[in-house]
């Protein structure tokens, strides 16, 4: 069986993306490694991947093909994601949590830029 398609990613996507992981695994006391994972998640897990994928659509201002490539899903399962968290922030303490979170990045992404020597 040939290996699926897979959209080329650039790196800085990738980190980007890994930041909103590991910033969900921290905030839910879930693995980092299992969210990112490729293999068909349960429970917990998949709902913070879906969290990961909400918070890089909202924090980058990234559309949601983009988050589906750098994810390794459709657009319509990123999307499907972004509609469940949005539902979610019903839930003071989901939508404190990712106001916080939104907010981190937004923090991190203004600051200048330092390059570092060779």
């Amino acid at each position: 069986m040939s290996e699926p398609y897979r959209v080329p990613v650039m790196e800085t996507d990738r980190s980007k993306a890994g930041l909103a992981i590991h910033l969900i695994a921290t905030t839910t006391g879930l693995s980092a490694r299992r969210i990112a994972s490729r293999d068909r998640l349960r429970d917990g897990h998949c709902r913070a991947r879906w969290l990961a994928m909400y918070l890089s659509h909202i924090a980058f201002g990234w559309p949601l093909e983009r988050v589906g490539h750098v994810f390794g899903v459709n657009r319509a399962t990123a999307g499907n994601a972004c509609r469940w968290v949005e539902d979610e922030r019903d839930r003071p303490e989901l939508d404190a949590m990712l106001d916080r979170l939104e907010a981190l990045i937004s923090t991190l992404f203004e600051a200048p830029r330092c390059d570092l020597p060779r």
